[in-house]
């Protein structure tokens, strides 16, 4: 009986669910799982999640005390419903849940270290260890320092945003445990400069952006793991079948789950440390001449954390409505 493509991919890649819907983790039964305030936002707001939302919000009431504004409330209850949903997640998945630092802090290196000691802390007071989270940070040259000092503790964290192999490098030079450069994003970007409507999958910008990291990796014997995320189609998928890890949406996971066809492998470590490749020392002066020169990398971090942080601000306002509809009962 002919193998489908997901069931191939698992072979040669770790598959990691992209979304914060619980029952949508039970059902593809990934290795790991991540999520972001968008997804946690459109989890909050399914009603199968209310409890965990409302437990959430009186349990920060508590805390702060009857007085404290409804908005710090809501702020407060954004990191608990995030470990919240991390702990449920954990039940189900074998592997590592991804937990996001809040994106407003992308630019400040202490303030990124004290939330992911907050979560950590949030974590291992419920009994999860430390070695089962991913801290999710912007890749910055702040948020990789922050993530440099916290995997010297022994926190691990997933760089995220990531758009230019001067991030990259960046990260693995820090020690950074994985990394999660945003395929379908960098297609989006080049699609609206060149005004073309689509790109054969071979050619994808982003799957191009990928490749050339993972083979960076490999050919330099870096240890920092590469997921390929934000995937707008399947061939995408296909194309980096090697890489050490993918994050993949629901959606995306069942189209795999029912093709059948032989799923070849795209990217390989063999290969990868005989390619012609110049190692680029990187230092704080490197990196922000490449940023500066890479307009696309530059751009898709600013509006990602943009993007990130309008999130938030959305949730927490979602979150503050619900607590007032729940003291007014």
């Amino acid at each position: 009986m002919p193998k489908n493509f997901l069931d191939q991919l698992r072979e040669m890649t770790v598959v990691v669910a992209d979304t914060g819907d619980i029952h949508a983790i039970e059902l593809v039964k990934p290795q790991d799982a991540t999520t972001n305030p968008s997804l946690i936002t459109a989890a909050a707001q399914m009603p199968q999640y209310q409890e965990i939302v409302d437990e959430t919000l009186i349990a920060a009431r508590n805390e702060l005390g009857k007085d404290a504004p409804a908005k710090q409330v809501a702020s407060l209850a954004f990191d608990r419903l995030a470990v919240a949903f991390g702990m449920r997640i954990l039940q189900i998945i074998p592997g590592r849940v991804s937990t996001e630092v809040d994106a407003r802090l992308s630019y400040d290196t202490i303030a990124t270290l004290e939330k992911a000691h907050y979560l950590i802390a949030q974590y291992e007071a419920h009994g999860i260890s430390r070695d089962r989270v991913l801290i999710k940070i912007a890749a910055t040259w702040e948020g990789i320092k922050a993530a440099e000092a916290l995997e010297k503790e022994g926190i691990h964290c997933n760089l995220t945003l990531l758009f230019g192999l001067h991030q990259a490098i960046a990260c693995a030079e820090a020690g950074v445990k994985l990394i999660s450069p945003f395929v379908g994003r960098i297609l989006d970007w080049h699609k609206k400069d060149t005004g073309r409507d689509s790109y054969p999958a071979a050619e994808d910008p982003g799957v191009l952006s990928v490749s050339r990291i993972y083979n960076y990796y490999k050919k330099f014997g870096y240890k920092t793991e590469i997921m390929g995320a934000s995937f707008r189609n399947m061939g995408e998928i296909v194309e980096l079948a090697g890489c050490d890890l993918l994050t993949i949406s629901p959606a995306l996971l069942d189209e795999l789950q029912h093709t059948e066809g032989e799923l070849m492998r795209k990217l390989d470590p063999a290969i990868a440390i005989n390619a012609e490749i110049a190692q680029i020392p990187m230092d704080k002066a490197t990196f922000d001449a490449m940023h500066a020169s890479d307009r696309m990398a530059s751009e898709k971090l600013d509006e990602g954390i943009k993007g990130f942080s309008k999130a938030l601000v959305a949730l927490e306002e979602l979150l503050a409505e619900r607590l007032t509809k729940l003291e007014a009962l």
